[in-house]
């Protein structure tokens, strides 16, 4: 649990320290990043050579006190966010066309990186909130980074993330009012279905919904996404909205009674079908380019959120594994085509799709990083994508009854397969004339590159992947 803390307070130092003196350089965030993903790294290797293991905060015990818990899963998000900040924060550093170089997005990204930390680690859904909270704030601080075009979407953001902690507080408080208790551990051996319980679930869910951006509670995410700096939209796309998914699935899968949980599942995995035709559609029809990559966002949360319906609806562990396999993959992606789309973005001057006609000449590398990147969205193999997908798909070709969910997998991924090659079909094209200043950052697009490669690298570790998943989410 050292190392654990280790990892979260390299970054939280870190930012307080940039704050404090106002410096707004990168060096101090790398060499914390990079520190909390050695620390991290340890932490991981430790709890899955020894076991869980729990913090009580100040020495106090639950439920007076409350504790942190170290899993080999969230030893492994541990280690997924210090990276994923690590990536980012070389692209932040590196672009010429960065709106986070020297700004407070240093600080600011620490933040967010703490935040994320303690929400992996808490085990109290009072800690829970506290994390949700900051998590929010920082990332609608982030979003205002671009400047005044991005207030709206980020006053949107702001507003419907405050309702959103409303419902799940209000939740917090029914429980709390019919159990006494806040740690998960000890609500799971008391909660009962009756209605308190019932209405509290179905409101923290709606809290988690909107946060995370899922069908139907989806709509501030294109234009904060979109709106947003590039290396923020990575960040909010690849982590933040995870989140409030891993609350999600922790409350239904060890809260939730199982009678209530089936019923839930049945209708989050109808929700995720709708979030991936929804999402899918809304993305083959914007003219913009970091729209679409937003709304593919929503509509590969949709996959995600059929993992986690199905698994509650069927009781199916093997889902678990194909529901965080999703997380890994949609995250490693997403920062990828973020990245190499707003660097097109700014090098070529227009944020419409069209203004990509001949990329593949112009801006190679940024190119092939969106289209290796979209090729996992897809499912192509031997992708991450590809491996979740397969891990999704096995049960539902098991039973012919269970086809209409396979069928919508299958739309899914047509739609996504519509708009990542609508955009390469057109990067095809003959390029058009360049301006006269066109000067691409060739260290930029590698750096976009990067994540793409290593999602088409979980190929290579899939079996020893896989079943070690299969043996932590159990």
């Amino acid at each position: 649990m050292t190392l654990a803390l280790m990892s979260l307070l390299l970054p939280l130092a870190s930012a307080l320290v940039l704050l404090v003196l106002r410096a707004r350089s990168p060096v101090l965030m790398i060499l914390a990043t990079l520190g909390s993903l050695i620390a991290a790294a340890g932490a991981l290797y430790q709890v899955v050579d020894g076991g869980e293991q729990l913090l009580a905060l100040g020495g106090w015990e639950p439920p007076l006190g409350i504790r942190f818990r170290l899993t080999p899963l969230s030893g492994l998000l541990l280690v997924f966010t210090a990276l994923i900040h690590l990536l980012v924060a070389f692209y932040a550093a590196a672009s010429r066309h960065s709106q986070t170089r020297h700004t407070d997005y240093w600080p600011l990204s620490g933040l967010l990186h703490a935040s994320l930390v303690a929400l992996w680690l808490s085990n109290d859904l009072f800690n829970w909130y506290v994390t949700l909270e900051l998590l929010g704030l920082v990332a609608v601080a982030l979003v205002t980074l671009a400047g005044p075009k991005a207030y709206r979407a980020a006053m949107r953001y702001l507003i419907l993330s405050l309702v959103a902690s409303l419902f799940y507080l209000l939740g917090v408080a029914l429980l709390y009012g019919r159990y006494g208790v806040l740690d998960v551990a000890l609500l799971a051996s008391l909660t009962e279905a009756d209605a308190t319980t019932h209405t509290a679930l179905l409101l923290m869910t709606l809290g988690l919904m909107l946060k995370a951006a899922l069908w139907p509670l989806h709509l501030w995410l294109p234009p904060a996404h979109a709106g947003a700096p590039t290396a923020v939209s990575a960040l909010l796309s690849a982590l933040v909205v995870k989140g409030p998914l891993f609350i999600l699935w922790l409350i239904w899968s060890e809260i939730a009674p199982p009678a209530l949980a089936r019923d839930m599942g049945f209708i989050m995995a109808l929700a995720g079908v709708a979030a991936l035709l929804s999402g899918g559609w809304s993305a083959m029809r914007t003219p913009y380019i970091k729209t679409l990559v937003a709304y593919s966002t929503v509509a590969q949360l949709g996959y995600a959120l059929m993992a986690l319906g199905l698994l509650l609806y069927w009781e199916l562990p093997e889902l678990h594994v194909a529901l965080w396999l999703f997380v890994l993959s949609h995250g490693l992606a997403k920062v990828s085509m973020f990245l190499a789309a707003g660097e097109m973005q700014a090098t070529l001057g227009s944020k419409r799709i069209s203004a990509l006609t001949g990329a593949t000449q112009t801006m190679p590398v940024a190119m092939f990083a969106f289209a290796v990147a979209g090729g996992s969205l897809i499912g192509l193999p031997p992708s991450g994508g590809f491996l979740a997908k397969w891990l999704l798909l096995q049960p539902l070709f098991a039973e012919p009854a269970n086809w209409f969910w396979a069928f919508a997998v299958l739309l899914g991924t047509l739609a996504s397969a519509v708009y990542v090659f609508r955009v390469v079909a057109l990067a095809f094209d003959r390029a058009k004339p360049t301006r006269p200043d066109f000067d691409p950052h060739v260290l930029a697009q590698w750096l976009a590159l990067i994540p793409a490669l290593l999602v088409w690298g979980m190929a290579l570790v899939s079996q020893p992947l896989i079943l070690w998943l299969t043996g932590v989410t159990h």
